[in-house]
């Protein structure tokens, strides 16, 4: 009998015990199979927003270049189709997270400005009241309080430009990569805005050119006539080798370490006006403050083929005065994407600034997510898609994520 009894318990515990390892394979299989389903559904609504995103204008469809209530969100240029997206729509994203990086002009006022880029030397500075904030494109993307999203859009071709020394003048090279590796025959259409020195107000004097990268990727390209130390000028490339388009962009200030004197910013789309701004009336700083500085504005219009040409603006030369006059507005033409450049004097220092009208332009990249990101998430779901802004060649990635339990 006792015999029995040990085997009745023997037999009891290793049919228990095999109930319990069932029971937690079970357990284990069926969060799998939840976890696996939840997974599904980020990665399909990643998968939805990137085409909502891509290939839709939005409503109304023209919302990035004007200055409506924007009713839903998309960033497809309307006058294109397919995976182009609008160069304004970008424009119009809240791009910054740290309200610190907010620009307030008139100081006081109460009117901040987005800053796209973070260099107001060379940025995108646009009225906030006029930007699509993240909570807002989350609500009429439909994911409020289910899923959240990130958005980067970042340029397909990498152009990187370094001064070279040693030439006795200007020399800049051009290396193009894709991915990582360097990209050899690529041709390039370059342009050096020459700020020039010894007139009252400052002019940019255009430098043309073509050329091709090296079997390393790469390009010298010489200036003769223009000092690699002391002279004020804007270089840009852009760069098209296999369907594929880039940008690249640098410049030089002869300012003696000073910060840029002139900030240009974007008061109204429907118009095109656009403010150009003595910093001092814009920033604060504990140098004595430059009483006058003369400005030279210039626009140029990117044509379908990468070529820049003049268009006149108004009052397109100048001078502000802090502490009375100090800024003036110019107008640029709502239907043409462009670049305009400001060269501007003060004693006997040159400088110059860039407002991209349109992304592609110079290139500039942008990023848009809320404050907390994905980083509590444990899975974050990812779509890419190559895309053309202004002719630029672009990638675009999103990214999903589930929000709560």
């Amino acid at each position: 009998m006792a015999g029995a009894t040990i085997d009745h318990m023997i037999s009891l515990t290793i049919l228990v015990a095999a109930l319990l390892i069932a029971m937690m394979s079970f357990n284990q299989m069926f969060s799998s199979a939840v976890a696996y389903e939840t997974n599904t559904q980020v990665a399909t609504k990643a998968m939805d927003l990137i085409n909502t995103i891509c290939l839709s204008p939005g409503n109304p469809t023209d919302w990035g270049s004007t200055n409506q209530t924007v009713l839903g969100f998309g960033l497809q240029d309307p006058s294109v189709g397919g995976y182009a997206l609008s160069p304004y729509s970008l424009m119009r994203l809240n791009t910054v997270d740290d309200p610190s990086q907010l620009l307030e002009y008139p100081p006081g006022s109460g009117e901040f400005y987005n800053n796209l880029t973070a260099s107001f030397g060379d940025a995108i500075l646009t009225p906030l009241g006029d930007c699509v904030n993240y909570t807002t494109a989350a609500e009429l993307l439909g994911i409020t309080g289910e899923y959240g999203f990130s958005l980067d859009v970042t340029p397909t071709l990498d152009v990187q430009i370094t001064k070279r020394y040693g030439y006795g003048h200007l020399a800049l090279e051009v290396d193009v990569s894709g991915s990582g590796l360097p990209l050899s025959g690529a041709s390039l259409n370059y342009y050096l805005l020459y700020v020039q020195t010894g007139i009252a107000t400052s002019k940019i004097v255009p430098y043309i050119g073509v050329d091709e990268t090296d079997s390393s990727g790469s390009v010298i390209l010489e200036f003769e006539d223009v000092d690699e130390n002391g002279d004020a000028y804007q270089f840009m490339t852009y760069v098209r080798l296999n369907g594929l388009t880039g940008m690249g962009y640098y410049s030089q200030d002869d300012l003696m370490g000073y910060p840029q004197f002139v900030v240009p910013l974007i008061r109204d789309y429907d118009e095109g006006i656009i403010t150009i701004a003595h910093s001092w009336g814009v920033h604060e700083y504990t140098q004595t403050p430059v009483p006058n500085v003369t400005y030279n504005a210039t626009f140029f219009v990117l044509t379908s083929d990468f070529q820049l040409q003049q268009y006149e603006i108004e009052n397109s030369t100048g001078q502000l005065n802090y502490g009375s006059k100090n800024y003036e507005t110019t107008q640029l033409p709502t239907s043409e994407v462009g670049i305009l450049f400001i060269s501007y004097r003060w004693a006997n220092r040159l400088g110059s600034v860039a407002l991209p009208w349109g992304i592609g332009t110079l290139g500039v990249s942008a990023s848009f997510d809320d404050e907390l990101g994905s980083g509590s998430s444990d899975f974050v779901a990812t779509e890419i898609r190559q895309v053309t802004i202004d002719g630029i060649s672009y990638r675009v990635k999103v990214g999903v994520w589930k929000l709560g339990n």
